[in-house]
């Protein structure tokens, strides 16, 4: 089988890994399970390789993908704006990647998680 349950349906499932994407992509830092993190690796990649390619079929691409949030960014002069999570990803993360072939993510064990001891790792933008 090529992909993890993860415990849920198929549009469970699909939703989940939209709001972790959208979420990566927001905070660029999150905390979840080890099992979801791996799955979340692969659909991450491909969004950030959408945002290197840049044309308007592949942000409509990742536009039909990531949830329509607001996120609230600051520039250089300290300048405080809103922004979608999809604009993000296209102006600010996929140009970071520009020279880099893949592999945009890492992830890091944290530990077992109180209560049922699953493996909790944090997953980050390189």
């Amino acid at each position: 089988m090529g992909y993890r349950k993860l415990g849920r349906t198929s549009s469970q499932r699909k939703a989940m890994l939209r709001d972790l994407t959208t979420d990566l992509i927001i905070n660029e830092r999150i905390q979840t399970t080890e099992a979801r993190a791996k799955e979340l690796r692969s659909v991450v990649e491909k969004m950030i390789t959408l945002g290197k390619r840049g044309d308007i079929h592949a942000r409509r691409q990742a536009a039909a993908y990531i949830r329509r949030e607001i996120v609230a960014s600051t520039d250089a002069e300290g300048n405080e704006t809103t922004i979608y999570a999809l604009q993000k990803l296209f102006d600010d993360v996929a140009p970071r990647y520009a020279d880099r072939q893949g592999g945009y993510t890492r992830i890091m064990k944290v530990g077992p998680r109180r209560g049922d001891g699953a493996p909790v790792v944090v997953i980050e933008l390189v």
